[in-house]
């Protein structure tokens, strides 16, 4: 329908007749001269209608009101040197049109399409399919695209192959509470979303996959705030026969890259590395900004925080608990000290990237023995029988070879969030929920019929009024 796009037309197009579709982004109407922008997710093109070239279509624009969608032929009309708009890719030139067609009229929009305005977000929310034509937003997930697109390019460069892991599995839990789905077939249980694809990405290693990723939905349902939403995007990665400096140099390969590919910035490697007692002494936190200046917009500080303690006392249950997740290495120092019961000196074979003072991935050097796995699970209070109920798939696939491996997960809202210097990672995804959990959009959660619960075995809840 469209010969060019609303942001690609330039002096060298001069006298050319070109058709451009896309919404009414203003109309100024002068009398004799009505002059509108038209935009498409391009960029925006001046258009003017002039009686003397076209008394129809210049009729036509009159019936013009803000985000009409419409196609428009003309000729490329180069403006003069005061009229140059050199803030805009195409504000050197016009469209003189000859042509009008509205393709589509609409409501006036509940707020102004345009980055300077101050909207509340439940109202973007309510109208996101609006709020996305801001070039703010778009701007976003094309670049949260072109990061995807970077990582992607990177792996399978490197020998790894993308497999997708179940998003209906058995319920596992361990810190976050899971979203469950109930089952029709089997009445009375439970599918979960999964929190991660651990569990998966490890037996693809005993599979003798040797290098895993995907790019994938995580559900968690906790507490939210700005940099969490209970569904969320990581890039998860598992490797066999490897050790955690594979994992750094891996790592910081791919985000030069990135940040080459991307940003134009060449990001200074390897990154710097801080182990966590001296994160802590030095910060009181395990997630330090080590920038040089809160407000160069293009200054990224990279840190890799190590030697995280393997466990961590749970003082109301009186007793240990992982801390990271109960499949972590422990330094092959420390194994003494399993056995002396000195659980608080052992150190993990984990670790944190952090960047600008935000944790943007965490992974470790895991357990590929069964005896081990088992020796953990009873430190932390898994019984034997509550371990091969929960892990039972993953402990049977021990017994057949594990290799020794170890992987790494990088959320992906949060790098974007970062990069763009958004204040929340809603901004940097399509449709984001509210900090209730809610879709304003689409109304979600919401009720269903009486029927789907019962054929799901489920009684219906009355709400309070």
């Amino acid at each position: 329908m469209r010969t060019h796009t609303c942001g690609e037309l330039n002096k060298n197009f001069k006298d050319q007749e070109v058709t451009l579709c896309g919404w009414v982004h203003r109309r100024r109407d002068h009398g004799k001269l009505i002059f509108i922008d038209i935009r498409d997710r391009y960029g925006i093109t001046q258009v003017v209608f002039v009686p003397s070239v076209s008394p129809e279509a210049h009729t036509e624009a009159q019936k013009l009101g803000p985000e009409f969608v419409v196609k428009i032929t003309g000729t490329v009309n180069v403006r003069p040197p005061k009229n140059v708009n050199p803030d805009a890719l195409t504000g050197d030139i016009e469209l003189l049109a000859k042509k009008l067609e509205i393709l589509n009229t609409a409501k006036v929009p509940v707020f102004e399409i345009d980055d300077n305005i101050e909207a509340a977000e439940d109202l973007r929310l309510t109208y996101r399919y609006l709020d996305i034509r801001r070039k703010k937003v778009r701007d976003s997930l094309v670049l949260r695209h072109h990061i995807c697109s970077s990582m992607r390019n990177f792996l399978n460069g490197e020998k790894f192959t993308e497999i997708e892991t179940p998003v209906l599995t058995k319920s596992t839990p361990e810190g976050a509470r899971d979203f469950l789905v109930p089952s029709r077939l089997t009445p009375g249980s439970f599918y979960a979303l999964p929190q991660s694809p651990q569990l998966f990405k490890q037996i693809l290693m005993v599979s003798g996959m040797d290098r895993y990723y995907q790019i994938v939905k995580c559900f968690r349902d906790e507490d939210l705030r700005a940099d969490r939403q209970p569904e969320f995007t990581q890039l998860d990665m598992e490797m066999s026969f490897v050790d955690q400096e594979f994992i750094f140099d891996l790592t910081e390969r791919m985000y030069k890259q990135i940040f080459k590919e991307v940003l134009n910035i060449d990001l200074p490697i390897p990154f710097a590395r801080m182990t966590h007692a001296e994160a802590q002494a030095r910060h009181n936190s395990d997630k330090p900004d080590i920038r040089q200046d809160k407000s160069n917009p293009r200054e990224f500080a990279f840190l890799w925080v190590v030697d995280f303690p393997l466990f961590k006392y749970n003082t109301e249950e009186k007793r240990w608990d992982s801390e990271h997740h109960p499949f972590t290495g422990l330094n092959p120092e420390d194994v003494h000290l399993l056995e002396s019961g000195e659980y608080a000196r052992i150190r993990g074979r984990c670790y944190d990237l952090v960047l600008n003072g935000n944790e943007i991935g965490s992974g470790s050097v895991r357990i590929h023995r069964r005896e081990l796995q088992q020796k953990i699970f009873d430190i932390i209070g898994i019984a034997p029988e509550e371990a091969q109920k929960r892990f039972g798939f993953l402990l049977r696939a021990f017994e057949y070879g594990a290799p020794p491996h170890a992987g790494v997960a990088y959320g992906i809202d949060r790098v974007v969030t970062i990069i763009t210097g958004n204040e929340s990672i809603r901004d940097c995804i399509a449709f984001p929920k509210t900090q209730k959990g809610t879709c304003l959009m689409t109304d979600a959660p919401s009720d269903v019929d009486a029927k789907q619960l019962k054929d799901l075995g489920l009684v219906a809840l009355k709400k309070n009024n």
